[in-house]
């Protein structure tokens, strides 16, 4: 992992830099979330406070243990959990490291400007690699985070709604990843570590309308994969009716060009497919199409004309 860019924080945390962090210092092509919530990408932090996760899915970006003959027991790898606020101010301090080698480039007014900006940061993804609701003390980082200024988009894979009931602090926007339309797809696409994963997943789902706060569904589509049964897709959009749901393709990318996951560069599916998939979508549940980023393949749906107007952050709130 370290080999691969990641920067360890403490026992199990970890940061890396993105595509589109590097991009934003060099001026060039932001993120989708710059596009559709008005994150900027120099200032972003992708993170994660557990590398462990419950799942294999087949499109995952990061290497998994058993694929490359590691024996690691990915449920039950930390006997201790570090606290909160050393686990922020070390993801700071890492970013910082990270952005510290843009300097060099820093040759224009913007270059520069951003430069200063990004060590500062103002958003943390916490969505990196792993499950981040393994992590005991979560609603503390979150809030921890909120209290230095800095927005939180909480990115998880759902198997865990205890995880989620149990959180007193909520992040700016939850992700929750839909990875298939049905519990049989489901079953072969995240390979699951632990039992009775689609219905836990279920439940996570029934839960987000209730929450109070921003709640994305966040599908990742796979040609040959899980590109196909739309209105299984779209009776989980109305299971959870979140706030957005975003539309993506798959990535041929890191861990996913192994060759036991059986996928390949036509895996992908092209912007203009995405497209259209993302249109049925939007007529079998009434969402509205809001957005789109190219660069990204990924098109927005808005669950109605409210969260369309309001999807841009409001930094002012994040206190």
């Amino acid at each position: 992992m370290k080999k691969q860019g990641y920067h360890f924080v403490g026992k199990h945390s970890a940061v890396k830099i993105c595509e589109y962090t590097a991009n934003g210092l060099r001026g060039g092509t932001l993120c989708y979330k710059y596009s559709f919530y008005g994150i900027k990408s120099w200032q972003c932090i992708q993170s994660t406070p557990a590398i462990g996760c419950d799942l294999g899915c087949r499109f995952c970006w990061r290497l998994i243990p058993e694929e490359i003959g590691v024996n690691w027991n990915e449920l039950n790898a930390v006997d201790k959990w570090d606290n909160p606020e050393y686990i922020i101010d070390n993801m700071i301090i890492e970013q910082r490291r990270i952005v510290s080698g843009y300097k060099s480039n820093a040759d224009t007014p913007l270059r520069m400007k951003r430069w200063a900006e990004a060590n500062n940061p103002k958003h943390v993804a916490i969505s990196l690699t792993g499950e981040p609701t393994f992590y005991p003390k979560l609603s503390k980082l979150i809030e921890g985070f909120h209290k230095r200024g800095i927005s939180t988009f909480l990115v998880t894979n759902g198997t865990l709604p205890e995880a989620i009931e149990r959180l007193t602090t909520l992040p700016t926007q939850l992700y929750v990843s839909v990875e298939a339309p049905d519990e049989e797809t489901y079953n072969k696409v995240v390979r699951p570590k632990i039992k009775d994963t689609w219905n836990r997943y279920l439940k996570t789902l029934g839960m987000l309308k209730h929450l109070g706060t921003r709640t994305v569904l966040r599908m990742t589509l796979v040609k040959g994969l899980n590109m196909n049964n739309p209105d299984g897709y779209a009776d989980l959009i109305k299971l959870a009716m979140p706030n957005y749901v975003e539309v993506k393709g798959f990535s041929y990318v890191g861990g996913a060009r192994e060759d036991a996951r059986g996928l390949s560069l036509s895996s992908m599916p092209n912007h203009q497919e995405i497209k259209e998939f993302a249109k049925v979508l939007a007529e079998k549940t009434s969402f509205i199409t809001t957005a789109e980023h190219m660069p990204s393949r990924i098109v927005l749906l808005s669950r109605d004309q409210e969260s369309a107007a309001n999807r841009i952050i409001d930094f002012s709130k994040i206190c």
